[in-house]
């Protein structure tokens, strides 16, 4: 396990390396979680696991710029991870698997597959498992800009993306459609108007043969995260300027920096369970002066 993840480290350091030599593309990280080794964090008990996909623990963390952590929690039945709170940052937890009970604050709440949470800074949080199958969760923490006062969360933020109803966006075709979970507190079209910096966080459904088009965003990092099916991911350009494609599965995460090309072309077959995609997305860290995020921008 530890040589497969140190050359996955190695490709990802020369994709970095050579997007930067032919100045073809802004640089981008891919993982699988399948290959990545449990690591200790401020979270890890002896039942809960965790595999640092991006941010603390992950050996390319200097490479990304506004996530302290992204990474697939494992509870195991009877098991919890500690209680922990961020004072610098903003973060979404996402059930992939079973169900359990979430610490947020004084409260405890029963969480199930699909369930999404808004953590607001400096609130402490963790979970517990006391179901017979195991909890799987998506735990995600991004940067507050020094200097931004971030007034308080009046309420728990919780919710189901089974609830969230699907929706096309005019930008992407008829083929992919959309889940809009979390945006901004200005947000009017997301399920939770909960966020300071994280401007999106969505989810995708593609019908067979379903394309993502390739995009960029020029002063927002992103990341993917293959929940089911198969296709293509497109991370950046060569030096030819042509998109470049790689092949995916469920697991797999990408990371990609401002301004880098990316999209996706499912591969699934007519009949087939549509490929599903969750993404989240924010601003390149900024100071309290620069402009807030946008969150009327485009998918």
């Amino acid at each position: 396990m530890k040589t497969q993840r140190s050359t996955i480290v190695l490709l990802a350091s020369i994709t970095i390396a050579s997007a930067c030599a032919v100045a073809a593309e802004p640089a981008f990280l891919r993982w699988s979680v399948a290959d990545i080794p449990e690591q200790s964090i401020d979270l890890s008990t002896a039942t809960a696991h965790y595999k640092p996909i991006f941010g603390i623990a992950d050996p390319n963390a200097r490479n990304v710029k506004g996530i302290v952590r992204f990474g697939e929690l494992t509870v195991e039945p009877g098991g919890s991870s500690k209680t922990v709170s961020d004072k610098d940052a903003e973060g979404v937890v996402f059930i992939l698997a079973g169900s359990g009970t979430l610490r947020y604050g004084q409260e405890k709440v029963p969480v199930k597959q699909n369930d999404f949470v808004y953590l607001p800074v400096g609130v402490e949080h963790g979970v517990s498992n006391p179901g017979q199958e195991q909890l799987r969760l998506l735990v995600m923490a991004f940067k507050i800009p020094e200097g931004l006062e971030v007034p308080a969360t009046a309420k728990l933020m919780l919710a189901s993306a089974d609830d969230v109803q699907l929706q096309v966006l005019a930008s992407h075709g008829r083929t992919t459609q959309f889940k809009l979970l979390l945006g901004t507190t200005k947000s009017q079209r997301d399920k939770l108007a909960a966020a300071q910096q994280i401007n999106s966080f969505f989810l995708m459904d593609f019908a067979a043969g379903g394309t993502n088009i390739p995009h960029r965003h020029a002063k927002e990092e992103e990341i993917y995260y293959v929940l089911r099916g198969s296709g293509d991911m497109v991370a950046g350009t060569d030096a030819a300027k042509k998109e470049m494609r790689y092949p995916s599965k469920p697991g797999d995460a990408y990371y990609f920096s401002h301004g880098t090309l990316i999209g996706f072309y499912s591969g699934g077959k007519e009949g087939e369970d549509h490929a599903q995609i969750l993404a989240v997305r924010w601003p390149i860290p900024s100071s309290k002066s620069d402009t807030p995020p946008d969150d009327t921008g485009r998918k």
